[in-house]
């Protein structure tokens, strides 16, 4: 029995020259942006692919992730070419540190059986056919696709499966070369809620207590069109109560609220949006904030970029000020996020491996090593 991980991902850019390319990837989409497929989708991507480059480019030269050398997959580039790029996304680098790390926590828990992990991004490299090449060179009997999204949403997760689906039947048209589970969600996985409790505790405790107690919790989600709310896509729902289960699981209970960002076109979107919930308190005389990225296990332009530097210099235009402006640090490789994605993991596989032959951390409670297996997925 050999298992392969899918860790699944956005992607980002790795070098100025593929920003347009990232970004037609991402507008041709038809999960993301819904016209159809087919010519209009394609004409559409270039246009507004070709228009936003320069500008997108600009913002991930500010958040470069690797200014000293490649530190994503092996497909990388740059990697390959042994190049320094000054405009990659951190999303790579992190993604690879995530893989990196699940695959050791799998050695100490899983000694007995082969665990490889990977990374499939959507819309940069590695993609689907990369990663198929590399599992079947690995002679992968056990495939188990884990979103890096803990909500789902037909946007992201479900583009995810959808692309990797039609990669699979065009590569394999007599059927797949491994057994293959999937992992819809995992909003509610306790070890989950506490490393995004760990990470507030962590940002909270870098503050005087004076600063602390004044200081409000935004948390902020990818927004989504209230046309695919109303469709049935069940993020929105899923966010609400990831954030009203992490803050039921805290002793301290600092005010907190629920906002969406990054709103795209003409579509009605949900609110309250971000930067209009922040101006908001700015107005009734609020200024100590501590950003929660609720949605984003992976810090990115969105975590780094919109909320550590757009959302401040734009607040800062209209004349506001922060006594204290601070954003959380993205869950990463945190220990117990990585428990997490292993947990869920041996849950899809939990008729494949017998419980015993799991070796949990020396130190969990017994409730834990009892619920591990059960993993809490709605």
């Amino acid at each position: 029995m050999r298992i392969g991980i899918v860790l699944m991902n956005l992607g980002g850019p790795t070098h100025r020259d593929n920003v347009k390319i990232f970004l037609k990837n991402l507008f041709q989409d038809e999960d993301i942006i819904k016209l159809g497929g087919g010519v209009t989708q394609k004409a559409f991507a270039n246009i507004i692919s070709k228009l936003r480059a320069p500008s997108v480019a600009e913002d991930y030269m500010e958040i470069n992730g690797c200014p000293k050398g490649c530190t994503g997959s092996k497909h990388c580039f740059n990697r390959k070419n042994k190049e320094v790029s000054t405009c990659c996304s951190p999303i790579n680098g992190l993604t690879e540190a995530q893989r990196r790390g699940l695959e050791k926590y799998f050695k100490t828990i899983l000694p007995e059986h082969e665990v490889k992990v990977y990374t499939c991004m959507r819309y940069w490299l590695p993609f689907a056919d990369q990663v198929m090449d590399d599992l079947v060179e690995d002679e992968i009997t056990h495939t188990v696709l884990m979103p890096l999204y803990p909500q789902f949403s037909w946007t992201t997760t479900g583009s995810s499966f959808r692309d990797w689906e039609t990669v699979l039947k065009e590569k394999f048209p007599d059927g797949k070369p491994w057994k293959e589970f999937h992992v819809k969600n995992y909003y509610l996985n306790e070890s989950y809620l506490a490393s995004v409790n760990d990470r507030i505790d962590q940002a909270l405790n870098e503050m005087d207590e004076e600063t602390r107690k004044k200081t409000h919790l935004i948390f902020s989600a990818h927004g989504t069109p209230l046309l695919e709310v109303r469709s049935g896509d069940p993020y929105t729902t899923e966010i609400k109560e990831t954030m009203e289960a992490v803050m039921a699981r805290r002793e301290e209970k600092n005010p907190y609220w629920l906002s969406f960002q990054s709103r795209v076109g003409p579509q009605k979107w949900t609110q309250p949006n971000t930067e209009d919930l922040v101006e908001r308190h700015l107005e009734y005389g609020i200024k100590n904030f501590l950003m929660v990225p609720i949605a984003f296990v992976t810090d990115h332009i969105e975590t780094l970029y919109e909320l550590g530097v757009e959302l401040v210099e734009d607040m800062e235009e209209e004349g506001f000020e922060f006594e204290n402006y601070k954003v959380m640090e993205g869950l990463n490789d945190h220990p117990k996020y990585l428990r997490a994605l292993a947990e869920e993991t041996l849950n899809c596989l939990k008729y494949e491996i017998p419980d015993e032959a799991v070796q949990w951390d020396e130190g969990d409670d017994s409730e834990k090593a009892k619920t591990s297996k059960k993993a809490v997925t709605a």
